[in-house]
């Protein structure tokens, strides 16, 4: 598939690797495409999602003898170190091809590197001159790719006791629903201890079922640290960073362990997380393996009484949700809670979520409860700008299903939207694109009173540079790639205005629906 802009084509190449589990390549213009592309490729690194990402450069600028590749190359388009050296800190693996022999073995190493865990993107950059080249060598016979380790048996029965043993065990995982084996297995293992479990602050995935009674919501909320409080043992599964900051977690007296393929992020600058007993392994291989162990250890059922315990805090907390959401149905301006539950209501058994909200994502992953295992994705986890890119990508994948992509105003201005559109059309990739407008940058206003309770912003409420205005006609830019576009400003009419925008996906076109939420500075921006 062709693209007009590089970020959106490594975010099509994200969402069609979120969606299948399939290696998805990428090809790019050399040093200047590769930074086009880096806040997708970053994206990519921190959600560990797999993808080879190819470039051109010319090392011999028209001086050595054969095809000269051109002026520009020297002129314009060359830097020191190459792409290569550009985004080797975006990504899992880079490098700059120096022989032309070693192209066929490198693009196979390159694809095991990019599967093997923890996965992400790797960047390959191939010299004109080379390109030009009669290749003589070939790949290697094998091309297996690396299996995932799964943790030691040790290591799997000190957990499992531990678990057993706890009295009031508590999970917090982020990232397990990246498959939705990994999501059966974590809903067994938890029926089995009669474990609530919880989200951290940034899943990436629908982690578990939202209507399961040992569901017990997403952090932060006053909900999410009581969960934790309680716990004589925290068990960390597929979680970076499940609460904040760091030395905030559950009190000396609760154990914490930790599962997965990398848990201490060498990718991260910082982790800082307390850690009592640490698992590396497969998150799904390992679950397997702990679940044959637990059940060894406890007789079934024997936990039905937890289990019971915690369904009513769970369908508590999810009246408390239902009926504030529909509450805000009467107010006079759009809430995002009314959004979510009139989408919940509407929104397909098939349908895929593709999010790039941030002040919006908490409402949303509470209201949209419908949602199962594969069918969200969070694209804002490495940056913003990519949304629009990961839902094509997502339908590419999918392309009988219906996607909806969820995104701010603000995140929106920072996608390449016409480049983004024109895929779409072009590719015949109809989604339902709702746009969460409050017409500014509410995650960079509420920081300033929070951080700065005193300052002049605050006293004379004037946040300059927050604001997005005038607010411009979103949904007229539909149109221009033969969609269909609408704008909402009544709460009454959100639901209607869903459905009409999932009609025309349904009939191959593109829609856009722009609900207008109250604007964050209602007197307009600062100038």
């Amino acid at each position: 598939m062709s693209s007009r802009h590089e970020e959106v084509a490594v975010g099509m190449a994200s969402g069609y690797a979120k969606a299948t589990g399939k290696l998805p390549a990428v090809m790019i213009h050399t040093t200047v495409g590769s930074l086009h592309a880096t806040m997708a490729l970053r994206g990519a690194m921190h959600e560990r999602i797999p993808m080879v990402v190819l470039t051109g450069e010319s090392i011999g600028f028209g001086e050595e003898p054969g095809q000269d590749p051109g002026q520009q190359w020297l002129g314009l388009l060359s830097d020191i170190g190459g792409p290569a050296r550009l985004v080797e800190r975006c990504v899992k693996w880079s490098f700059g091809l120096n022989s032309p022999a070693l192209l066929p073995g490198t693009i196979q190493r390159a694809c095991q590197l990019a599967m093997a865990a923890p996965q992400g993107p790797v960047f390959v950059s191939v010299p004109m001159e080379f390109l030009f080249a009669t290749m003589t060598s070939s790949a290697p016979p094998s091309a297996t790719s690396m299996r995932a380790a799964t943790a030691p048996a040790d290591a799997i029965d000190e957990l499992a006791r531990a678990l057993v043993d706890a009295a009031n065990p508590v999970i917090v995982t982020e990232d397990s629903g990246r498959t939705v084996r990994g999501v059966d297995l974590l809903v067994e293992l938890a029926e089995l201890l009669g474990a609530p479990v919880v989200e951290g602050w940034h899943p990436g995935y629908v982690n578990f079922p939202r209507r399961h009674p040992l569901y017990g919501g997403i952090g932060p909320s006053p909900s999410y640290t009581t969960y934790l409080k309680e716990a004589d043992l925290a068990f960390l599964v597929a979680a970076s960073a499940p609460w904040h900051p760091p030395s905030a977690g559950p009190g000396p007296n609760t154990r914490v362990a930790v599962l997965g393929e990398e848990p201490l992020r060498a990718d991260l600058p910082f982790w800082g997380f307390r850690s009592d007993l640490i698992v590396t392994g497969d998150v799904e291989s390992s679950l397997a393996l702990l679940i044959d162990r637990v059940k060894a250890l406890v007789p079934t059922a024997s936990r039905a009484s937890r289990v019971d315990r915690w369904r009513a805090r769970h369908d508590q907390a999810r009246k408390t949700q239902r009926d504030e959401a529909r509450a805000t149905g009467k107010h006079a301006v759009i809430d995002t809670r009314w959004v979510a539950h009139e989408l919940d209501e509407v929104i397909p058994d098939d349908a895929i979520v593709v999010d790039e909200t941030i002040t919006h994502r908490l409402a949303l992953h509470r209201g949209l409860e419908s949602l199962t295992p594969g069918r969200f994705f969070e694209a804002s986890c490495g940056g913003l700008g990519t949304g629009l890119g990961e839902a094509l990508g997502v339908k590419a994948a999918a392309p009988e299903r219906p996607v909806i992509a969820l995104i701010g105003d603000g995140t929106f201005n920072y996608n390449p939207v016409t480049a983004a559109l024109g895929a779409s059309q072009e590719h015949r990739l109809p989604i339902l694109i709702v746009i969460f407008n409050n017409s500014g940058y509410l995650s960079q206003k509420s920081g300033i009173p929070r951080h700065y309770p005193d300052g002049f912003a605050v006293k004379a409420q004037k946040f300059a540079g927050t604001s997005i205005t005038p607010n411009p006609d979103y949904a007229m830019l539909a149109h221009a790639f033969d969609g269909v576009g609408e704008t909402v400003e009544r709460p009454s009419d959100v639901r209607a205005a869903l459905s009409r925008g999932l009609d025309a996906v349904r009939a191959g076109r593109l829609a856009i629906v722009d609900v207008r939420l109250e604007p964050i500075n209602p007197g307009g921006e600062v100038r």
